[in-house]
Parts: structure tokens; sequence; C-alpha cells
């Protein structure tokens, strides 16, 4: 027995031998080139194209296996251009032999170099990349396939269920090299036209048990980019065990991207977890190193010039979070955290607080002294007459997704800037389920006043209802109107209680439907610009009743103003209005309708006390000039109503009776009596 153990293992060993022999002796003696043709016709026959090598090949079969060939030239499809699709420059790879029987595998390179990849597509949308291989081994394949499939579904199942289980003990990769490449991409329906040169990919140090080193670099249309880090190791099952990688991205030495976590069993479980980290850069510099404009235009030239992103993402096939976020956009700061799940819905959760930050700098420049503007404006419509139009049109907004979706938001700014208000301690919570959306809370500073809102929007039929509970205290209303508007209306601390519902999602719609009542509380302030007591003079004055006012800056001052109002069906009601001062009483009532957008009120003025103050030294007291508006919100027609002055029995009444009768009294003191109490309005929006 042991006679025959030792001359089997000589025969094995002689065998051996004899074959690593020939294999050695083919190599020194056998010219490769002479099959040229036949390896050329042969891969022309399995494409369909064209395929040419040159004559530069070079094999070795021990110790190790290898291939050298040079100058690969695959054709391109018939009624393209090119005559090329792919050519490489060489192709080289070795790998040990002896180690192949034990089920290791040792690669010491794998090399591609200047590969040159053109990829058309024709106006047609034919692709050159399309229909390669001829159609009868498409046949058979898909024969074969039609086989195979329950096998390759079961291998799947299993794949899913238990990773992949390699046919080798192990892998050992040296050098794994993409040298000098270059891949194009035309689109000759769109003119669309890419190309990636000087591509270079070098994998190092490849094996189941260790990491890789990764570096990667190309030219995206001329632009730089690059990548470099490690990823790995994988383990002898891949997919089975979590996956560590640590990379770098540089995108035109401007944007520098660092992506650092793992990948959590990617073939079960198919979970990352992310830590991103962007390094402050300016948008603005790397559009220009992109050659291209910027996309947004800001009023303030500085704005947009430094962004930066820190976030921990952790994410699967069911549900994405974010946590520890900071956005740094300029000199603001925003911390968030945010989760997403049952995509279908979605549900979201949002966590979000903002130091400050100044809108304004971000939103264009208004061209009001644009003469190109100004003409085209003429020729438009205006920006009314569009509102209009459009809200007589039914909404065709789909509020299925709102139905479905899930939200629990909560918001705190620190500051916040916006067309010109100025905000602070702003904080806000929206939670919305099954078509129901709540905004409670709702608070903020403004203008030495407190701002507290309730809302809720439902959107579980087609048309939305809305309801909103608005109060105010102490707000400062003069700096509110001048910065926004830039006008000095009004003055005073306001407080106000408003209550409000709605139907419908176009501006008809809400004034058709829109319903409530509240009130408005001015203390201690002014109507500025018009002077209630001087118009009055003015007026009496035009029928020779007394002075006209000569007062420079004309203001009306109140130690308490009140506009109670109720709406309905589209009406807006202010049953008592009411301003109070030492000096005067007005009291003023009427409606307004949203849809016909008319007006009816009546105000009426009155003097409870002499006019010092204001440019009058004689007692005033119960004079009553009561005016009338009337008309629509374009065209107010306002005008003193000449007969309550009568039933009041003022002195001049004879001569007033002349003026209403128009026993030839001066007409041009009819007109004064009227121009001075359109002025008391109008003084309103002007």
């Amino acid at each position: 027995m042991i006679r025959f153990l030792k001359w089997g293992i000589i025969t094995i060993g002689i065998l051996a031998g004899l074959i690593i022999g020939a294999a050695v002796l083919i190599t020194m003696f056998v010219d490769v080139r002479t099959y040229l043709p036949d390896i050329e016709a042969m891969v022309t026959r399995q494409t369909g194209r064209s395929f040419s090598m040159g004559d530069d090949i070079k094999l070795s079969l021990f110790p190790w296996a290898g291939i050298h060939v040079s100058d690969l030239t695959l054709g391109n499809a018939e009624g393209f251009d090119k005559k090329s699709m792919i050519t490489v420059k060489r192709f080289e790879a070795r790998i040990k032999v002896l180690p192949l029987f034990s089920k290791q595998i040792q690669v010491e390179k794998f090399i591609v170099d200047s590969p040159r990849v053109v990829l058309v597509k024709n106006k047609a949308g034919q692709g050159n990349w399309e229909n390669i291989g001829s159609s009868d081994i498409g046949s058979s394949e898909q024969g074969d396939q039609a086989q195979s499939t329950p096998l390759k579904q079961d291998s799947a199942e299993k794949t899913q269920t238990n990773g992949t289980d390699l046919p080798i003990e192990s892998l050992i990769v040296e050098q794994f090299a993409v040298i000098n490449g270059f891949l194009s991409y035309t689109d000759q329906g769109s003119g669309l036209s890419k190309n990636i040169s000087d591509l270079n990919l070098d994998l190092s140090g490849i094996s189941f048990d260790k990491a890789i080193d990764i570096t990667l670099g190309a030219k995206v249309d001329g632009k730089p980019i690059s990548l470099t880090g490690t990823a790995g190791p994988v383990g002898k099952n891949p997919g089975t065990t979590d996956i560590d990688f640590d990379l770098m991205v540089n995108v035109l030495d401007q944007l520098a991207l660092s992506l650092k976590g793992r990948l959590i069993k990617p073939m079960t479980e198919q979970t990352v977890d992310l830590a991103v980290d962007l390094a402050p850069f300016s948008p603005k510099k790397l559009f220009a190193a992109l050659d291209q404009p910027f996309p947004i235009e800001t009023s303030d030239a500085s704005a947009l010039d430094t962004l930066s992103l820190k976030a921990v993402v952790k994410g699967s096939a069911k549900a994405v979070s974010v946590s520890d976020g900071v956005l740094v956009l300029d000199d603001s700061t925003v911390n968030f955290s945010a989760q997403a799940q049952a995509f279908e819905k979605p549900d979201l959760t949002l966590i979000l607080s903002l130091d400050k930050i100044d809108v304004d700098r971000y939103l264009p420049l208004a061209r009001e002294n644009d003469p190109g503007r100004t003409e085209q404006a003429k020729a438009e419509p205006t920006a009314m007459d569009t509102s209009r139009q459009a809200s007589k049109k039914p909404s065709n907004i789909n509020y299925g997704p709102l139905r479905r979706m899930v939200l629990d938001a909560k918001v705190d700014i620190g500051s916040l800037k916006v067309s010109g208000l100025s905000m602070a301690h702003i904080t806000a919570a929206l939670a919305g389920k099954s078509g129901m959306f709540t905004l409670d809370p709702f608070s903020m500073d403004l203008y030495q006043g407190k701002v507290g809102a309730k809302a809720r929007i439902d959107v579980r039929k087609k048309t939305p209802a809305t309801n909103l509970d608005l109060t105010t205290s102490g707000v400062q209303a003069g700096p509110v109107i001048r910065d926004s508007i830039g006008k000095d209306i009004i003055e005073g601390a306001l407080a106000s209680d408003i209550s409000l519902s709605m139907t419908g999602d176009t501006p008809d719609m809400i004034k058709k439907t829109l319903a409530g009542k509240g009130e408005l509380e001015f203390i201690d302030g002014a109507i500025v610009g018009i002077d209630i007591p001087g118009t009055i003079r003015n007026a009496k004055a035009g029928i020779g009743l007394g002075q006209p006012s000569t007062t420079e800056k004309p203001r009306t001052d109140f130690a308490e103003l009140k506009i109670p109002y109720t709406a309905a069906k589209g009406v807006v009601k202010i049953p008592e209005a009411s301003l109070v001062s030492p000096l005067l009483r007005l009291v003023a009532n009427g409606q307004t309708h949203l849809i016909k957008e008319t007006l009816d009120f009546r105000i009426e003025p009155k003097l409870v006390a002499t006019l010092k103050g204001q440019g009058d030294t004689k007692d005033r007291s119960g004079i009553l000039i009561p005016l009338v508006i009337t008309g629509s919100w374009k065209n107010p027609k306002i005008r003193p109503d000449l007969e309550a002055i009568l039933k009041n029995k003022l002195p001049g009444t004879d001569e007033l009776k002349q003026l209403i009768h128009g026993d030839g009294l001066n007409s041009d003191k009819k007109m004064d009596v009227e121009d001075a109490a359109k002025g008391l309005i109008k003084g309103l929006f002007n």
C-alpha cells in the first residue's frame, strides 16, 4: 500500500511537471499572432461589429497566467459617423496559477490603458451601443435563460437570505487600474454633449479582509473632479457583513465633500449610516469655475457667498433619518433633524432652529425705474387684472398627497427680516394627518409687541376649508407700516383679536366665503397725513364759516381708535368704528363688498373742545361735518353730507342752504368743501 501511494505521488508529480513544462514551451514556441485573424473573426461574429487587434500580443501560463494585448478596436454600428465605438491602447492582466487549485485568487495586475468609449444617440433615438451581438446568439441565450429562470430565482432568494457564498477562499489584487480613459456621450436629437477625459482609477490592496484604497480622478467637460479614500473590508461573504467607507470628493478645487460611514449588511438589511461633511465653499465661485452664470439674482452682492453642511444620515428602504444637521448660509446657522418613513404617505417629522436670517438680502432688486420694464408693463395686463381673471377659474390642485401625508414640524427662528419687517423669537408648530393640518402654536415678537395665531386647514374634501385666529398686543403700528410699505399712515400700539374662516383656494372663492369677526384697537396714536380738525375748518371756510387750516404736517392725534368688524358671505361690515381724542370724536360705520369691490361708509367727526393745539382758539364743541364714502375700491366717491349739517343747525345755515340748492352762492365754495372732504380719506392712501 505504501509503495502504491509512493508511485502514485511520483506519477502525479511527473504529470504536473509535464503540464507545467508544456505550458512554458507553448508560450515559448507557439506564435499566438498566427491566430489573430481567427480571434478577430470570432469577436466580429459574436458582437456583430468589426473588431481588430494590434500585433503586440503576449501570453504567459506559468507561474503567472497572463495576457498582454494592444490596440483593441470595436467598430461602430451602421449609420453612425464615428468608425470606432470602443478602443483600448493596452490591456494587461496577470494571475498566479498554483493558488487557483486551492481556491485562492492572486492577481498581480489588471490594467486598461487609454480606453476610449464613444456613445452616440442619433436623431431617431437609437444608440450606437444597442443590438450588440448576433440574433442567433440572442435566441440561444433567451432559450437558456428561460430554462434557468427557476434556478436563478431560487438562487436569488437564497442570496437575499444567506448572502453570497463565493466559491473561493481568498482574493488578492495588487493593482487594478484604468489609465487615461475617455468617455463621450452625444445626443444628436437634443444637442446634448458630455465628455469625461483624463479618467484615472486606481484600486490597490483589494482583498476580503482589508480596506481597499481608492483613487479616482477625471475631468468632466474639462472640469476636474476627484475621489479618494478607503472602502471595506467586504468579508469572505460580501453583502452579509458591514462595509465601512471613508471617502473624500473634490470638485473643481472649490467643493470638498466628506462621506464617512457604513453600509450595514447590504444584501439583507440594506441600511446606511453616513456622516456628511460639506466644507465651506462659495456657490458663486463654484458656478464661475463651471463657466456658468449664477442662477440666483440677489439684492445683496455678498449674499450666497458661503455655504456648508454637516449631518448624520441613517436610512433604509423603509425609513430615512437626519440628525445633528448644521447648515451654515453666510451668517445664518440652521440646526435641524428630520425623519421620513412610510414613503407612500409619507410620514414626516422635522425640527428646525434658525438663529437669524435677512431674507431681503436674497431677493432680487426691484426695478421700478427700468424704462424697458415700464413700457412692457403698460402693454401687459396688471397684476390685479391677472389675479381677477385667475380667481374666476376653478382650482385644479390635487390634495390627494396632503390627505395621505402625516406631518409633525416644529420651527424656531431667533430673528427674521422679510419685506422690510423685523421679527424675533418666532415659534411655530405644524401638524397634519388624514387631511387635517393645524398651526398651533404660532407666536413672535413684532415691534415691541407680540403676535399669536392658530390656524386649521381641512383638505379632506375637494375644496379646502381654513380657520384662522390671530391676536396682537402692543405692536407699534407706525414702524410696521413704515418698514413694510415705506409710508406713514397710522401710529399707535395695536391690539387685535381676529377670527376668520373661509372655504376655497382661489381669491374669488375665499372672498365669497369669508366669514368671522374681530376688532382692531390702536392706543395713543395718530392718523398721519390727515388733519381731521383742519379738514373740518377748511370745509367751514369754504362756506364762509371760519378760517382755513395752516398745519404744515397734518396729523390727527387720538387716545383710542377702535375698529370692530364682522364678515359674512364676502361682505365686511363695520358697525361702529370710533376715534377718541381730547378734541375730537369720530364715529364710522358701513360695509364693503369683497366681490363687487364697492364701498358704503359714513364718517361722523365731531369736535368736543377748542382746537388750540391744532390752530384754533374758538370753542367748536358740537360741530359735526359728516362724510359719506361710496363708489368702488378703485374710484371711491367722498362727499360731505350737507343735508346733515343743516339738520344740526350750525352757524351760517342760510348760507349753507344756498350752497346746497345753488341759490346764487359761488360754486367754488362748494368745490372747496368737497375737495377738503376727499382729502380726509384719500390721505390714508397717499
